[in-house]
């Protein structure tokens, strides 16, 4: 029973994010709350972490391969500070400038919202999604994120 009980704490550790993945998400959420003027990351659960902006908008950081950050929205249209927030954290997510990866959402948002599916545009290595529903409580996700190469 001992031994047992023994391996099954030795184990423990394995199962658990590495610490070098979590001390790099969490820095990655405060870099996130910074640029979005965020009083803190909010708690990880997981692989996540929450960042409510200083606008109002929760970005959600999810850390696995690749790191991807993402904002739901229960409005009708999301708001310009939904997408420039978004757009921030994206651009501390990928290191492509705000400039750049700005269009892109947006592009992405306005065709899921043109043709009624999700949109997915890829671009030099990180990808822009978006899906939209004019009838649920969700009306719109978007995410950005690189590109997992393995």
């Amino acid at each position: 029973m001992r031994r047992s009980l023994l391996s099954a704490l030795l184990a423990l550790p394995l199962l658990a994010p590495s610490p070098g993945r979590a001390d790099t998400c969490d820095a990655l959420a405060q870099t996130i709350a910074q640029a979005t003027g965020a009083k803190k990351p909010g708690r990880r659960t997981g692989p996540s972490i929450d960042v409510r902006t200083a606008s109002g908008v929760t970005l959600n950081l999810t850390c696995r391969a690749e790191p991807i950050v993402q904002a739901a929205s229960g409005d009708p249209s999301p708001s310009a500070a939904y997408f420039r927030d978004l757009t921030l954290a994206s651009e501390s997510v990928i290191g492509e400038p705000a400039a750049a990866i700005g269009p892109i959402l947006t592009r992405a948002y306005e065709t899921a919202l043109r043709e009624g599916r999700k949109s997915f545009i890829q671009q030099n290595g990180w990808s822009a999604s978006c899906y939209t529903d004019s009838a649920g409580a969700l009306r719109t996700l978007c995410s950005v994120g690189r590109i997992p190469t393995d």
